[in-house]
């Protein structure tokens, strides 16, 4: 199937709990490449590429409500994998 790209934009308390901290762990278990970007307004991005099935599921875990801090919604975008990343960053 190929490899895509995820983008999840996480709002509620999601800056100052570990949760990025905790994305980066999950990803990396998962096999994906990324990061997770504190944002100015609060929210948190995570980036991650892989194959889709992947990426689903931590888009899931992010919906889980077992997230360090407290995640009041999730916005997620699907685009072309790009390769941009050897790793998964915390920024």
């Amino acid at each position: 199937m190929g490899d895509i790209r995820l983008t999840a934009w996480v709002r509620g308390r999601v800056q100052g709990v570990g949760f990025r901290w905790w994305v980066r762990s999950r990803a990396l278990e998962l096999g994906l490449t990324g990061a997770a970007t504190n944002l100015v307004d609060g929210r948190v991005e995570v980036v991650a590429e892989g194959e889709r099935a992947v990426c689903e599921r931590l888009l899931a875990l992010l919906r889980s409500g077992r997230t360090p801090g407290r995640v009041d919604s999730v916005v997620e975008r699907w685009a072309n994998h790009r390769g941009s990343f050897t790793g998964f960053d915390e920024r």
